[in-house]
């Protein structure tokens, strides 16, 4: 059971409030909590993009493996070591299930469920699935929210919606479970998104919590609902929380929003290129550079004729 701190800090890392996490004052390290309370304030660091600050918040002489490995995946998402880095956390896999490995229970689950996510982040599925118990039938939730967003990212909306159903038979009806059923519904547009409005309107009311994550997950159900006034809104309100700097998602949903609605007219191609000058692999530009090329290809194989000019009669 967890404490009303820790408690607190998970539900905030889930809907995405990591500005409010990186501020928070790190518990006394004789404190049960201050290992997990550490590895959510480092994972938040990681989510804005602070890589550096994980390296000042965690001991470089840990022996704790859960800080290990978030350290790792500080590594990894920073660009450098990459293949030496995904070598240390497979080693951590393969530490805390040795017979004489002095974990607990809730350290194995978030060395499992960080090591998953730098697997899953470097394109390698099967092994990231495998880590999270997806073959075994976890009972870690945030294990589970991580499968089925690696479900939802292959394309895989069914395998999603089984293992949500299933962890229903055993996880408490809490925050996490239904912020895993509003992704499944945001991605498959179950009951015209209803579900997932409700549940991001709901947690958005709640005055103590500062998100553009939610924000943005909100907007973009809105433009998928045809509300591209309220969505832009959404949008410019998460804009405005990350102080003008806008992460790539917001400012690919952005891009959209400006498309789809009566802008200006070269707002989408400001935005867009905004975009492709931060983010030049976000999904959104790869993909339209993707389309242009061949585009250009296919253009190439069918030469214009030339314009015919009328003749005098």
């Amino acid at each position: 059971m967890d404490s009303s701190d820790l408690y607190n800090v998970k539900q905030q890392f889930f809907l995405g409030a990591f500005k409010a996490l990186v501020d928070l004052t790190a518990p006394n390290a004789s404190s049960e909590d201050y290992i997990p309370i550490l590895v959510y304030k480092a994972r938040a660091h990681i989510a804005l993009g602070d890589t550096q600050a994980v390296s000042n918040l965690i001991p470089s002489d840990t022996e704790n493996v859960a800080l290990k490995a978030v350290s790792a995946l500080a590594k990894y998402t920073s660009g450098a070591d990459a293949e030496p880095t995904l070598e240390e956390l497979r080693d951590l896999c393969v530490e805390i299930e040795g017979e004489d490995a002095d974990v607990n229970e809730r350290e194995k689950g978030l060395v499992r469920v960080i090591a998953g996510t730098a697997f899953a982040r470097a394109g390698e599925v099967e092994e990231a699935l495998e880590t999270l118990g997806a073959e075994t039938s976890t009972e870690n939730l945030e294990a589970v929210a991580i499968i089925v967003q690696i479900y939802l990212s292959i394309h895989r909306p069914d395998l999603a919606r089984k293992e949500f159903e299933r962890a229903k038979h055993w996880a408490e009806d809490d925050l996490l479970l239904q912020l895993i059923e509003a992704s499944i519904g945001l991605v498959t547009g179950k009951d015209s998104y209803a579900d997932c409005s409700s549940f991001y309107t709901e947690q958005l009311a709640n005055p103590s919590l500062s998100s553009p994550h939610m924000l943005t997950s909100r907007g973009v159900t809105r433009l998928l609902r045809g509300e591209i006034a309220e969505a832009k809104s959404d949008l410019e309100e998460a804009v405005a929380q990350q102080g003008g700097n806008e992460d790539a998602d917001t400012l690919a949903d952005s891009v959209v929003a400006a498309g789809l609605g009566a802008a200006k007219k070269d707002e989408a191609e400001q935005l867009f290129s905004r975009l492709s000058s931060r983010y030049p692999t976000h999904p959104l530009v790869a993909t339209l550079n993707e389309k242009a090329a061949q585009f250009d290809e296919f253009a190439a194989k069918y030469p214009i004729p030339p314009l015919a000019i009328p003749t005098a009669s």
